[in-house]
């Protein structure tokens, strides 16, 4: 009896060091699953990480476009709108490619098998930040060939909008 109680107390102690690893501090995943809360057009929320998906850029909530027909329109809105459309409330997978200065991270997040940022650019609602990566141009020249999303009008980058704003 007397050598199963340290046998157990180790199991114990190895049972709560997994606990404890498996529980680690978000900013240490490098691969996150969870129900995505969309906070705008590019970044998510899983568990209380914020995860910016990578390679691309949309519109910032409060940035307005000009429609086709001279009109401006909440293209930042419409831009969250559609990843929500997406991935609100649904389970995303998402991969650590790179950590950000704000304490985010720079995701590759799909649902399934579909690449949520690829979904957004061909849609128009994203574009293709090159100055990160070329990942995803290709969505972007289908998407302004056929005018979806932000394509249907004239937008300023949304890089360029922010700086902007300042």
């Amino acid at each position: 009896m007397a050598r199963i109680k340290p046998v157990l107390a180790g199991i114990l102690i190895g049972i709560a060091s997994v606990a404890t690893s498996v529980v680690a501090p978000a900013a240490d995943y490098e691969v996150i699953t969870g129900v995505a809360h969309v906070i705008d057009g590019d970044t998510l929320e899983i568990d209380g990480m914020r995860i910016r998906l990578h390679g691309v850029d949309a519109p910032e909530k409060g940035q307005s476009c000009i429609a086709g027909n001279g009109r401006k329109w909440a293209c930042g809105a419409e831009a969250t709108f559609a990843l929500a459309n997406l991935a609100e409330a649904k389970s995303v997978t998402c991969k650590q490619v790179s950590k950000l200065k704000d304490g985010y991270f720079q995701g590759s997040c799909q649902i399934g098998k579909h690449d949520l940022s690829a979904m957004l650019v061909f849609q128009g609602w994203a574009i293709a930040d090159r100055r990160v990566s070329k990942d995803y141009v290709n969505e972007e020249l289908d998407a302004k060939e056929h005018m979806r999303g932000l394509w249907r009008g004239n937008f300023v980058k949304p890089w360029v909008w922010r700086d902007q704003q300042k």
